[in-house]
């Protein structure tokens, strides 16, 4: 008979006395966040299915590890539009909302009310110094994350705790994090760079997270600044951009860790040299979480995890396809990528990335990465039209946020670096694009950018 501890493993391996959490100047150990995990989980309804919104990062930390204890599987989305609440509800019937307790207003949305019934998220008044470690199966669905929507409706991606649990030792060993860091985000606990960065980090890896705001530069400074260290900043390329951009002084910094497109090296080398620290990229996705890592300016090559590798995919000549430890199947990268010896990889682009007009080849992320390097442009992004395919007349349109430039100065910029068929149509200046919350552009809301121009003009 298989022994069932063998096929289980703890919410957390740390000591009772690690320090998991920061949180309004309260370190919060082990044993203590135990108990208010035994707490919230007695308060949690029968259900299949909880959907984790909470903005406060040790809260999320909370509902995940409550609702998982009661076998539940917590969905993870940052998206809390009346929309999207309506399509998960749909989908997963069965389903309890977990909410901060104190509701603050997200930058940059409207105010928002939870609906009726969501469950209130908060640790215990009187802090209890210890609670039961629960014993997760390793094949249990412990999370779903759904995918950014810039190619279309969000999909849904399950992970087992094996998974997730391999991938946080393998990450912590990579960035060698094993002697301790403090981890200071400003990507939100439900996606999935953020989710496995600072609520998984911590349960296995002598890691201590910070529980929030970090979304101004003067917030993450503070945060990093009460840190005792080493220090580790998590971030996206379009957040880098804005906190150099800023000019606010930071305490010394161990090492800063981006994802979700690879890094512009001159801007890796700004990081480098302003903060005097090492700038790291992780690669991965929601479909598999992360599963390689690079310091930028050593190379375009990137490393794999110990606990994945990558072989030619059987049903597509030109693709590749990952072996993850704990999912039962491949998984197929979006991304095209030459094979190095050992576990190595260079990137070569999106397959989907590629525009083809007038007989030739340009990739997206490349005219975007020319476009993000003019001085003056903060942010922009070339916009593919939907008919790009069947009118020979077609061309591409740019979308920017540049104070102080006109669109002609933009599209002189442009025609010194890129050839004259992929010169956008027109440039429109506008004042932000509508990014999410670890800065993609969702399809939707661009189409939405797009007809709201439209109708402008």
């Amino acid at each position: 008979m298989t022994d069932p501890l063998r096929r289980s493993l703890p919410l957390t391996s740390r000591p009772g006395n690690g320090i998991l959490f920061r949180r309004n100047g309260e370190s919060i150990a082990v044993g203590r966040f135990l108990a208010d995990v035994a707490a919230l989980a007695a308060r949690l309804p029968p259900r299949t299915h909880a959907l984790n919104l909470c903005a406060d990062r040790y809260n999320a930390l909370l509902a995940f590890a409550a609702a998982l204890s009661r076998g539940q599987v917590v969905l993870l989305s940052s998206d809390r539009s009346e929309r999207r609440l309506a399509e998960i509800s749909a989908a997963y019937p069965d389903l309890a909302l977990l909410v901060d307790a104190e509701i603050e207003a997200v930058r940059g949305e409207a105010p928002w009310e939870p609906p009726p019934g969501a469950i209130r998220v908060a640790p215990l008044a009187i802090p209890r110094p210890d609670g039961p470690n629960p014993r997760i199966p390793l094949d249990q669905v412990a999370v779903i994350g759904f995918t950014s929507g810039s190619t279309g409706r969000p999909a849904a991606h399950p992970k087992t705790w094996e998974t997730l649990v391999a991938a946080t030792v393998a990450a912590g060993e990579r960035f060698g994090l094993q002697g301790g860091a403090d981890i200071v985000a400003t990507v939100p606990p439900q996606h999935m760079y953020g989710f496995e960065t600072t609520i998984m980090l911590p349960l296995h890896v002598p890691t201590t997270s910070h529980a929030g705001p970090c979304f101004y530069p003067v917030e993450v400074a503070e945060a990093l600044h009460a840190a005792p260290g080493p220090r580790v900043l998590v971030s996206t390329p379009l957040q880098l951009r804005a906190l150099l951009g800023a000019g606010t002084a930071m305490p010394p910094i161990e090492a800063v860790i981006s994802a979700t497109a690879p890094l512009d090296p001159a801007l890796a080398a700004a990081v480098e040299a302003g903060w005097n620290t090492r700038m790291l990229e992780i690669y991965g996705a929601t479909e598999m979480g992360s599963i390689a890592s690079r310091r930028t300016l050593e190379g375009d090559c990137w490393t794999l995890y110990r606990n994945v590798s990558l072989r030619q995919a059987k049903d597509m000549p030109d693709g590749t396809e990952a072996l993850v430890e704990g999912m039962a199947a491949p998984v197929p990268l979006a991304d095209a990528v030459e094979l190095k010896e050992g576990s190595q990889f260079r990137l070569l682009g999106r397959r989907t990335d590629i525009v083809k007009l007038g007989g030739k080849r340009a990739s997206l992320a490349s005219l975007n990465r020319i476009l993000l390097g003019i001085p003056g442009v903060e942010d922009g992004v070339f916009a593919v039209p939907e008919d790009l395919d069947r009118n020979p007349s077609a061309r591409l349109a740019v979308f920017a946020v540049a104070p102080g430039l006109t669109a002609e100065a933009i599209l002189a910029a442009l025609r010194r670096e890129i050839e004259p068929v992929f010169l956008p149509r027109v440039v429109t200046l506008v004042p932000a694009l509508p990014r999410d919350a670890v800065g993609k552009l969702p399809r939707a809301a661009l189409e939405g950018l797009r007809r709201q121009v439209a109708g402008l003009a």
